[in-house]
């Protein structure tokens, strides 16, 4: 019998996922066998004959299903960076057992009954914050998921759970495939006008890999981003922009109309099922900003602020390209193209021209100094343990002191089998059980522009902030400080989790931080010091602009989330009357971005996209007080890492933020970096 390498606890450097020796045969099994064992530690639980308790009850339950939780996290995660049609499709069979495993615990009356007593009790028990933390969030965890339901309505939740599963599956599948699918190749030099000399190399070198004759251009970031902002010709930028803004509206078989209407219904079914007016109602519950009225309220505050500004940036952006190339009408397509432009007028900068000081890999080492200027980390590379792809680099980080903090793994350039964007993920939780602190095992994943025959990986000025932001999250990973998974790491309210990685933004238009790693990758001189003041100068250009574009994915977000959705029939209708308010550039027909709006219908991000600008409250505010006192300045570091990065979920946020700031965050600090007020 061929043993199962999922089956048992991995015999590998730092306990790391052994993907070299996983098939993906191994996996249905192994979920299986996890779950069976899973069900074991809780009907354990449950059949204790002691008295309830915050030992053998909260904690065993925060401990159990141990192997389950490691399986999942490599599993879905190669799900995400390295899939292929056969995990497309273990995913759809596993992620209904999955959702009927999470049902099956938090609709478990007798554990309900153990947890519920433990809770009662609360106040006799003498917990510490920590452990009272994670008993309200067990006990709001079976409240909020259907353990008060009579029984038809339980099955009916169940249902529902499992529809769900599946839907935001497919909907992430049918956006990959549309990325994949599109392919823009072009055997005209002349059409390529305009377009940087890395550009053109990376989609000659694309073109040839898939034995073509000509240059090759994608939807993948890396190709299309340059193609829209520099390329001269206007009909090519219309095609592969509305390419992009038409992925999964087409009425085929990769069409995810269907599939937003059903993923918002159930949604709403689910929440009225709980006793909640809204989706949005559910989740903000469990946020900083609690309702959906403090949403639209913050929401709509900044964008009266933003508004005006935007209007007056593309007027001026109108006015610009009418004078330059004599364009009536500002399409989608046209805007990255003319701002550059202007950009480069204005600043006498652009991407081009800072990208030879940003190679990959001298980002990385800046990033690595910064961490360990403020927070004491060291970064080795380490090529013991197994990776899914080559493309991965692999770190050890370890302290002052020599011990071991974190295996950091960094995944950076598109393929076929991996999404689109950026994000931060973890194939392993820190915790701290039997007297040990058992360490986390951190991922960064990214999509930036490949080296090519002749150059390095250079970055854009915003893929820099990308990696700062991402490396961000993966501070708040690394640092984890407590005692039960849970409440681990990035396991906080959503609107707070993008504060650790929104204000390591702030290092990159720094004198004293970009001198330390922004070195020409061919001289290795620092880069020149009107560069940098450029980059700050023209950090607010078009700020108005951004802040209404952020703004109006947020308020897209809580319209789809925050009423009874079962009425909209049309979700390009629906689209377009929400985006009245907010939209600047013409309507498109072949277009509609709820479509493929991954983070809201596939990520975590349904009624929470709105936190990315929550937490730009909180991150300007932060570093307003980094700048107070210097931004390398140990005493505040200590504070943010102690009081944030370490702390994880165990107490309120803004608890936590106060203890670091010493006050609750001004907004004042954001609109003042945004260049909306003086």
């Amino acid at each position: 019998m061929i043993q199962n390498i999922l089956f048992n606890s991995f015999k590998t450097p730092y306990n790391t996922a052994p993907f070299s020796q996983i098939s993906n045969k191994d996996f249905l099994p192994a979920f299986n066998h996890a779950i069976k064992d899973a069900k074991s530690d809780i009907d354990n639980i449950v059949k204790n004959n002691e008295k309830p308790s915050f030992k053998n009850t909260i904690e065993a339950l925060d401990f159990s299903g141990e192997q389950l939780d490691r399986i999942s996290s490599i599993f879905f995660n190669l799900n995400s960076a390295e899939t292929n049609e056969t995990i497309q499709k273990i995913a759809q069979e596993v992620s209904p057992l999955l959702s009927e495993f999470s049902n099956d615990i938090t609709l478990n009356e007798d554990l309900f009954k153990r947890v519920k007593a433990v809770y009662d009790a609360k106040s006799t028990l003498g917990l510490t914050i920590e452990q009272t933390t994670l008993l309200d969030k067990k006990y709001k965890s079976f409240s909020r998921n259907g353990a008060n339901l009579p029984e038809d309505k339980k099955e009916t939740l169940r249902d529902i759970d499992k529809k769900l599963s599946k839907l935001k599956l497919k909907f992430g599948e049918n956006v990959l495939a549309e990325t994949n699918k599109f392919e823009m190749l072009i055997t005209n030099e002349a059409d390529l006008a305009g377009l940087p000399d890395g550009a053109k190399e990376a989609a000659k070198q694309l073109a040839e890999s898939k034995d073509k004759t000509g240059w090759l251009i994608t939807l993948d970031y890396p190709s299309y981003i340059p193609f829209v902002t520099y390329a001269n010709n206007r009909a090519l930028r219309k095609k592969i922009t509305i390419a992009a803004g038409s992925k999964a509206f087409k009425g085929d078989n990769t069409d995810n109309q269907g599939n937003v209407l059903q993923i918002a219904k159930l949604r709403h079914e689910r929440a009225n099922l709980l006793g909640y007016k809204t989706h949005a109602h559910f989740v903000l519950e469990e946020r900083m900003a609690q309702t959906p009225d403090n949403v639209l309220n913050f929401s709509n505050e900044l964008l009266n602020k933003a508004k005006p500004a935007a209007e007056r940036e593309f007027k001026n952006l109108e006015n610009f390209a009418k004078d330059l190339d004599n364009i009536d009408r500002l399409e989608k397509w046209d805007g990255s193209y003319y701002s550059e432009k202007l950009k480069q007028k204005l600043f006498s900068l652009d991407d081009e021209l800072l990208k030879p000081y940003f190679k990959l890999e001298n980002v990385i080492n800046g990033a690595f100094t910064i961490a360990n200027k403020l927070f004491d980390l060291n970064f080795e590379v380490i090529d013991t343990i197994d990776k899914y792809h080559d493309d991965v680099l692999t770190y050890k980080v370890t302290d002052s002191k020599g011990d071991f903090i974190s295996i950091f793994y960094a995944d950076f350039f598109p393929r076929a089998g991996k999404r689109n964007g950026a994000w931060m993920t973890s194939f392993k939780p820190q915790y701290k059980k039997n007297d040990e602190n058992s360490r986390p095992h951190i991922s960064i994943v990214c999509n930036f522009t490949k080296p090519t025959k002749t150059k390095p990986s250079l970055l854009t000025f915003n893929e820099v902030t990308t990696l700062f932001h991402e490396f961000g999250h993966a501070l708040h990973g690394m640092l984890a400080n407590t005692t039960y998974p849970s409440l681990s790491g990035t396991s906080v309210y959503w609107d707070f989790v993008e504060l650790p990685s929104q204000v390591m933004e702030n290092w990159c238009y720094e004198k004293e931080a970009l001198e330390l790693f922004a070195k020409h990758y061919k001289t290795g001189e620092v880069i020149p010091m009107d560069l940098v003041e450029k980059i700050k100068q023209s950090a607010s250009f078009h700020q108005g602009m951004q802040t209404l574009r952020q703004l109006s994915f947020g308020l897209l977000d809580m319209s789809w989330h925050g009423q009874d959705p079962s009425k909209i029939k049309d979700v390009k209708a629906f689209e377009s009357e929400m985006f009245k308010n907010t939209s600047l550039y013409p309507e498109t027909k072949e277009t509609c971005m709820s479509t493929s709006f991954s983070h809201i219908f596939q990520g975590g991000y349904s009624s929470g996209y709105y936190s990315y600008k929550w937490a730009e409250v909180l991150d300007a505010d932060a570093f307003e007080y980094f700048k107070e006192h210097g931004i390398f300045n140990k005493m505040v570091a200590d504070k943010f890492k102690n009081h944030v990065l370490s702390q994880g979920g165990t107490e309120n946020p803004m608890t936590l933020y106060k203890r670091f700031r010493g006050q609750e965050p001004k907004p004042e600090a954001l609109l003042k970096r945004a260049g909306l007020i003086n």
